[in-house]
């Protein structure tokens, strides 16, 4: 369940960076609101998921899957551009995602 918990609290941090980026500087408010209760949420699966996975393996799972949601939603919703050092970049992080789950303690 722990990697379950750590996936979910992965895919929220995407939804908060995305509405962060929404709530124009946190002037408005459905937006800022979404930020807010889904950072909250994702503290607290990520911290669910901590009880049991290695804090390193978890805190980088988790910041991996945010930071290359963050970066395909970004291109795909946002039109930010695709350039080859960016898709290196985003690869090299779920390469080391794949890694750290590998060779990890297991849960």
């Amino acid at each position: 369940m722990a990697w379950f918990y750590l996936a979910i609290a992965g895919v929220l941090e995407i939804v908060w960076a995305f509405s962060m980026k929404k709530s124009a500087g946190f002037t408005l408010p459905v937006p800022t609101t979404i930020t807010i209760v889904a950072s909250l949420a994702s503290f607290v699966l990520l911290s669910v998921s901590m009880r049991s996975l290695p804090l390193g393996t978890a805190y980088t799972v988790w910041t991996g899957i945010g930071a290359v949601g963050a970066f395909a939603i970004g291109i795909a919703i946002l039109g930010e551009a695709v350039t080859p050092g960016r898709l290196i970049a985003a690869v090299l992080i779920i390469s080391g995602i794949v890694l750290m789950k590998l060779s990890g303690s297991e849960a």
